[in-house]
């Protein structure tokens, strides 16, 4: 809350605050409910929030998407009549877990596409749950109510508790909770339950950063690990510090697999550094910055070799870029990163060929940047890519962007005294002439915007 207003809501005094509070709750269920609860007394709230709650449960009306926002919101007044009702801790754990059994009665009957109503759940009841269930003593309570309620999870919303146990709850218990998981595992016949229960173990091991638990979880649910497996595996290891078993789990995937290559190049680098592997890391972060080119990761590698040798990196990557022949967006803005606006013009215009105006969302800000700068070959060669590309595709609902570029290229246009070895606009209006003639709707659009 901005203090200074609070500040000056203070010195209007009880009577006054009071008075607009009670205007206000006149025009607005959600004030009305909220003088309801500072006005009443806890139990009173208590037994708003359980009677909200079943009413909940008694319904059958189906809540469409236009109506979840205030679904949500009924959700989290029915959450404030607990928490100003809650005195003692674990009674407040034991209340948030009967609104966490509600699922089916919430979700069950509400479209919840926006997510929403379930964000009810991530956020205000898990916060209220380990609030509570920090402070209750009754640790042992607390682990058989998360275990208890996750034993179903229809809806993705209660496994939200095993994820925070290691916040509310001593190691120990949580261990403990992963014995009983594995003994329900060992007991289970139907593969999907036995599943449900491998997954608790698995986001239990990764809050214990046991890496070694996670593993076994993993290897007794499938018989080899995938790649995503691994990485998770190795990250786990590395929280807890044991970066060469995280190096070793790494080192498992083949140098062939692109699946995941950034999470593992992250993962690597966080690796190395660790070690204090400077070498290695030296290289990684080189084969990073030579493969996509940024000021972020030539900053990155840098700070590793040392920034004495910027001139002579940044001169290899330019000249690199200046030869290739593939476009990519990525070295221009590595160009213009570098202020180096002429090799970015002529980078451009060597790749004119090569661009697909159908990258709209990296291409038009390089035009508008082109423009700016005052390079008006270079901006009108994009708006062609997207003009064409628009009219190839006969995208008839983008007709009126594509008449804003052929009249933004007609304004450009005035100020190029020289085409090079492109067709002049005359020329190029021309051929679109020829080639789409028949969009009418386009023309008109065209004649009408001018």
């Amino acid at each position: 809350m901005n203090e200074d207003l609070k500040a000056k809501l203070k010195k209007q005094g009880a009577e006054r605050l009071a008075d607009a509070l009670l205007e206000l709750a006149q025009r607005d269920d959600a004030a009305s409910d909220m003088v309801d609860r500072l006005t009443a007394t806890p139990e009173k709230n208590i037994r708003a929030f359980k009677l909200g709650l079943a009413g909940l449960k008694r319904s059958r009306r189906f809540i469409d998407w236009r109506e979840s926002r205030d679904f949500a919101r009924r959700l989290d007044g029915l959450l404030d009549d607990l928490e100003a009702g809650v005195e003692d801790p674990c009674t407040g754990a034991e209340l948030v877990g009967k609104f966490f059994e509600a699922d089916d009665a919430v979700l069950g009957r509400c479209d919840d596409s926006n997510g929403m109503v379930g964000d009810v759940f991530r956020m205000h009841a898990r916060d209220l749950f380990v609030y509570y269930a920090s402070q209750c003593n009754e640790k042992e309570k607390i682990a058989e109510l998360i275990l208890s309620l996750n034993r179903r999870d229809d809806y993705g919303v209660r496994s939200i508790l095993i994820d925070c146990s290691a916040a509310c709850l001593p190691e120990p218990l949580v261990r403990d909770m992963v014995r009983k998981l594995r003994e329900a595992a060992d007991l289970e016949h139907d593969e999907y339950a036995k599943r449900h229960h491998y997954l608790q173990i698995e986001s239990l091991a990764r809050r214990l950063k046991d890496g070694n638990l996670l593993e076994e979880t993993w290897l007794a649910d499938q018989k080899e690990l995938p790649t995503f497996a691994l990485i998770d595996i190795a990250r786990t290891y590395l929280e807890n510090g044991d970066a060469q078993t995280a190096l070793d789990r790494l080192n498992r995937i083949p140098a062939t697999e692109t699946f995941q290559a950034h999470e593992r190049e992250e993962l690597l680098m966080k690796i190395y550094r660790q070690m204090n592997e400077k070498d290695k890391l030296a290289e990684l972060l080189y084969r990073r910055f030579k493969a996509y080119p940024s000021v972020d990761r030539l900053d990155q590698y840098l700070d590793v070799v040392g920034r004495d040798k910027r001139e002579d990196i940044t001169a290899e990557a330019v000249e690199r870029v200046m030869k290739g022949n593939v476009f990519r967006t990525g070295d221009v803005e590595f160009l213009l990163e570098l202020g180096r606006m002429d090799d970015a013009e002529a980078y451009l215009l060597k790749q004119s060929d090569r661009l697909d105006g159908d990258e709209y969302n990296s291409l038009l800000p390089l035009a508008k940047t082109m423009e700016s700068a005052g390079r008006l070959l270079a901006a009108s060669i994009v708006y062609r890519s997207l003009l064409v590309s628009i009219l190839e595709r006969k995208f008839y609902k983008a007709y009126g962007h594509a008449a804003r570029y052929l009249r933004k290229l007609d304004k450009l246009s005035d100020g190029i005294n020289e085409w090079r070895e492109f067709p002049d606009h005359e020329s190029f209006k021309r051929e679109s002439l020829r080639v789409h003639g028949r969009k009418t709707s386009f023309w008109s659009k065209y004649e009408n915007s001018k």
